[in-house]
């Protein structure tokens, strides 16, 4: 299969199946999206030493690459004790974005997946990856755009039933749950990267309206995968085909179709450094 983004073909080789190996690790909605990011990488080259800012549980690094990431980075101490962290990255490190303790020019490339979002000191962390990372290396990262508000479907059905005020809270409550601090459209991303010595060489959107519905929904429908999490330590307690809480053929017709949209809800980020 291959995508267009930007006038250049995308090939998106499968040689594994994302949307299942994501969907036995994790709540449906992560899953599905992880997948689709996870499919991207594979056209790309991730020349060494590789950093990973905010790797989080391991889980998408480990599923997503064929070998040991060099370093995660990750300031919450319980999340880099996840088991799959072990088997995603040669090296862990605990430390804020903002103060990145590495020399100068240290790494070839940087990747942070669905994260710079959670981050308010965004300002202070995009220079550090900058001073990090040697010149003409990759800056690649993905994050949700101005859009994700605009999809959200329970919103957008209190707006056509004038309930304007209401479908404002919905989007600040959504925002919330989410942990959304930047959810930025391409010319903000732009300028940002350009006063940070970065210069843009391929983006696209992705996450159709529809596809952001299935994700928005699994927030409510995944409470039992939370629960698990909460009482066993992990998401998914039974990861088998037919495991009613994995709606694995709802998913996989959407997974299957062309994943970029002009109204994705997310936007992913191929940038080098100047």
């Amino acid at each position: 299969m291959k995508f267009s983004s930007m006038g250049k073909n995308i090939d998106m080789t499968r040689e594994k199946d994302y949307l299942w190996e994501n969907l036995i690790r994790l709540p449906y909605f992560r899953a599905f999206l992880r997948a689709v990011e996870g499919r991207f990488y594979q056209d790309i080259e991730l020349k060494a030493p590789v950093l990973d800012v905010g790797c989080g549980d391991g889980i998408f690094a480990e599923i997503t690459f064929d070998r040991k990431i060099d370093i995660g980075f990750d300031p919450s101490l319980p999340v880099l004790q996840e088991p799959a962290n072990r088997q995603a990255y040669e090296h862990l490190l605990c430390a804020g974005g903002a103060g990145m303790p590495f020399p100068d020019a240290y790494f070839s490339t940087i990747i942070s997946n669905s994260v710079l979002e959670h981050i308010p000191e965004l300002d202070a962390v995009i220079p550090e990856m900058n001073r990090v990372l040697k010149p003409g290396g990759k800056f690649i990262f993905c994050v949700p755009n101005d859009n994700l508000l605009k999809n959200l479907s329970v919103s957008n059905f209190l707006d056509k039933l004038g309930l304007h005020g209401l479908a404002k809270s919905y989007r600040s409550f959504f925002n919330t749950i989410s942990r959304h601090h930047h959810a930025d459209p391409y010319a903000m991303w732009e300028k940002r990267l350009s006063r940070n010595g970065f210069v843009i060489e391929r983006w696209w959107h992705y996450f159709s309206p529809r596809n952001l519905r299935t994700l928005e929904w699994g927030h409510y429908w995944g409470l039992p995968s939370l629960i698990n999490k909460k009482l066993f330590g992990r998401w998914i307690l039974f990861p088998r085909h037919g495991n009613p809480f994995i709606p694995e053929q709802r998913l996989r017709s959407q997974y299957e179709q062309d994943m970029l949209h002009p109204m994705g809800s997310y936007t992913f980020y191929i940038t080098r450094k100047e």
